[in-house]
């Protein structure tokens, strides 16, 4: 069979070197190693060839012109869906990771207003006076203040004894003044 390189390709069917290409990148349209294209290739993605008129060559140009527009539109309408696909999986994730947080924020939430657990406190812990055993002491929750307590007496203790520390020597002196 015929081969035909892209250049002739397109003076036979009147298109213009941009569409072919534009069908070879597509996939619609192979290239061999050579470079060159079967024309049974040509034949089945264009159809057979017409017979060249002055009148026909340039309504085959402007027919070539316009489906390079239409290829660029096409191309232009692909990467705008495409675009639209991520940003739409974009915002179900930005969604999905909204929820999650707002479930955190409650069960912090929850936990933070959790009833505190109540303190047992016994009325007579040592009686002045000897009773007998078998009397219970009563026992009495206390509900813990809703204000912290403030405790202004914070000391730290200081040993009563503390030794100074030595004076700092130099390297020297440890050896020529060994015990003072």
């Amino acid at each position: 069979m015929k081969k035909l390189s892209v250049s002739e390709l397109a003076k036979l069917y009147g298109y213009s070197r941009q569409a072919v290409y534009a069908h070879i990148n597509k996939g619609n349209l192979s290239k061999g190693s050579d470079g060159l294209i079967d024309f049974s290739e040509a034949l089945r993605v264009f159809g057979e060839p017409q017979k060249k008129d002055s009148g026909v060559n340039q309504s085959q140009s402007t027919n070539s012109q316009n489906l390079t527009e239409i290829d660029l539109l096409k191309r232009q309408v692909d990467i705008l869906e495409k675009q639209l696909n991520q940003s739409l999986f974009r915002e179900n994730q930005s969604l999905e990771r909204e929820s999650f947080y707002q479930e955190q924020i409650e069960a912090m939430q929850r936990l933070l207003e959790a009833p505190r657990p109540y303190t047992t406190t016994s009325i007579n812990p040592e009686p002045a006076h000897s009773e007998p055993t078998t009397k219970e002491k009563e026992e009495v929750i206390a509900i813990p203040p809703e204000e912290p307590e403030v405790i202004e007496n914070n000391c730290i203790s200081v040993p009563e004894h503390v030794e100074p520390e030595p004076e700092k020597r130099g390297f020297l002196s440890r050896f020529f003044l060994p015990n003072g």
